[in-house]
């Protein structure tokens, strides 16, 4: 059984930086693509940063510059990075794994993880003006 375990959230104050990690924990038979997408209140999810199969890294224009996505060798293990935090930086943050997907580059940050897709459970970001 494959789980995606998310931690690292928490309150800060707008300025303030927050590491998100994502654990996959079992076993894929094919590399996935990898991503983290937000909600936020009254929000719609949104793709936040993604790096594909093919190791293509994509943020959204709200967090260049600001958020940086990262993941260990084994492709276990996925990171992003936040400085600079914002208020409108909050919501809840899901991890994405997606062996099935096509989709590369931009389309794979825009589309987002299909319906055979595997994600975490969320880790709530708050940031304070």
């Amino acid at each position: 059984q494959v789980q995606l375990v998310e931690s690292g959230g928490g309150s800060v104050q707008a300025g303030g930086s927050l590491r998100l990690a994502c654990v996959l924990k079992g076993r894929l038979y094919s590399p996935p693509s990898l991503g983290w997408w937000r909600q936020g209140p009254g929000r719609e999810r949104e793709g936040i940063a993604s790096i594909d199969v093919e190791g293509g890294v994509e943020y959204a224009d709200s967090v260049k510059g600001r958020f940086t996505i990262s993941k260990d060798n084994s492709g276990n293990t996925l990171w992003l990075q936040m400085v600079n935090l914002k208020p409108e930086d909050s919501g809840m943050y899901y991890c994405g794994a997606d062996p099935f997907t096509r989709l590369r580059g931009r389309a794979w940050l825009l589309g987002g993880p299909g319906q055979y897709a595997y994600w975490g459970q969320g880790t709530q970001v708050n940031v304070s003006s």
